[in-house]
């Protein structure tokens, strides 16, 4: 997976090919499913949810630039497994997942790996996290049909938005900076996600 699929692709960011080293992606994975952990494809884990390809998120994570000691917020955190490579990368994660299950299952593989600094919470990521923010990072596994508002006000200055955005089958990737209290956008590359539910995003 790493020497193709990361590697092989141009994955390069400072720190990203040893956290994916360091991770065991199996472990966030349904037991029945584990033979599939490194191929480079998305994998049910359950309530309509899926872990992302190795590919896609590291990609995603490349374009984030997490920095060490800063604040990343990773929406739609489904089993942890971003969240997982993310608390190798900066300060502290906070993962928002809607599913109570996916939630504590996350939470438990996380506490198993000795991972310290990412707080799982159950509830609304459209909505974002105001009692945390600000964040320096906000990251997001789901698409919603633009980038709410809420994130874009709970991001710190010099902070950077990356997420998928568009329709419910297709959407592209969205790079959003915060520069000198101006809002930066560009477009990325096309990607498909599950969507995003929550006030902000897609209705249930």
């Amino acid at each position: 997976m790493i020497r193709q699929d990361l590697a092989g692709r141009g994955i390069n960011y400072p720190g990203l090919i040893e956290a994916f080293e360091a991770i065991p992606r199996e472990l966030f994975i349904p037991p029945e499913l584990r033979d599939q952990a490194y191929a480079d494809h998305p994998i049910p884990i359950g309530k309509g949810q899926t872990i992302s390809q190795p590919y896609i998120v590291a990609y995603m994570i490349q374009q984030l630039a997490p920095q060490p000691g800063q604040r990343v917020l990773d929406v739609g955190s489904g089993s942890g497994y971003q969240a997982a490579i993310l608390s190798r990368l900066c300060g502290h994660v906070y993962g928002i997942e809607r599913s109570e299950y996916l939630a504590e299952r996350s939470i438990q593989t996380l506490c198993q790996l000795g991972i310290t600094n990412a707080t799982i919470r159950t509830g609304d990521g459209s909505l974002g996290l105001p009692d945390q923010a600000p964040f320096d990072r906000i990251i997001c596994g789901a698409a919603a049909p633009d980038v709410p508002q809420q994130w874009i006000d709970q991001l710190a200055e010099g902070g950077r938005i990356v997420a998928p955005v568009g329709g419910q089958h297709v959407q592209e990737l969205a790079i959003v900076e915060k520069l000198a209290g101006q809002i930066v956008r560009r477009p990325s590359c096309g990607v498909r996600f599950v969507r995003l539910i929550g006030r902000a995003a897609w209705p249930d």
